[in-house]
């Protein structure tokens, strides 16, 4: 498929946030994220650390556990149109995002079309949103239908160069990474007068009616990634 790369600059904030929703608080973006490699091992993730996602190129394969222990490996999953989301149920922009927001049901929708959802939680122990319970809570508080994978160590995060949350990314069923950057141009659910643009559904409409994705990257708002040091 060919990719026709547009970038979307948003005249967004960059701060990222640390606990309880705040009206004042901006989004980050990925200068504020931890970007220092991890020195232990915390899951199953099988991907070289050399490896970075690009859009346009193959999406770098990994292997993770969800909140029940089953092992997911990216590559099985060739053939489908499957989407990233990088999750973290503390962040006030996800808790928007999930409550009352576009990500309500927009897995289980897109799902329903056979596409894979992936949400992956990359915080560190004793971060913000880490934890299989206080995940396993928010899944069944959002009736999320879709699996969580955890991912302590942050090597896919990084591999993925994923900055915030929620920050998403299309893989089309060539295994080609087609899309990544911000679910949308609204944070927080606030709408721009400018005009709403549906980023991630868009590309996913696109791949699945088998056409270019003519906005395949867009800035990436919310908290940062609560990588560990």
């Amino acid at each position: 498929m060919r990719i026709v790369i547009l970038a979307s600059a948003l005249a967004l904030g960059t701060t990222a946030c640390t606990g309880a929703p705040a009206p004042a608080e901006a989004p980050a973006t990925g200068e504020q994220a931890d970007a220092k490699a991890e020195t232990t091992e915390a899951n199953t993730a099988t991907a070289t650390e050399s490896t970075k996602a690009e859009v346009g190129k193959a999406a770098p394969t990994f292997t993770l556990t969800d909140l029940d222990g089953a092992s997911h490996d990216l590559s099985a999953y060739k053939g489908k149109t499957v989407v990233l989301e990088w999750f973290n149920p503390g962040c006030p922009f996800v808790v928007a995002a999930h409550g009352e927001g576009p990500l309500k049901d927009m897995a289980a929708t897109n799902m329903d079309k056979g596409v894979v959802w992936l949400s992956i939680n990359s915080g560190a122990p004793g971060k913000q949103g880490h934890g299989i319970d206080t995940n396993k809570a928010a899944v069944a508080d959002w009736a999320m239908k879709n699996p969580v994978l955890v991912d302590e160590s942050g090597k896919v995060g990084r591999m993925y160069g994923a900055k915030t949350t929620p920050h998403m990314f299309v893989i089309d069923p060539e295994g080609t990474l087609v899309y990544a950057g911000g679910l949308d141009n609204a944070p927080r659910n606030e709408r721009p007068e400018s005009g709403y643009i549906p980023f991630t559904q868009n590309a996913i409409d696109a791949v699945l009616a088998g056409q270019d994705v003519t906005a395949s990257k867009s800035q990436a708002w919310g908290c940062s990634v609560k990588y560990g040091s």
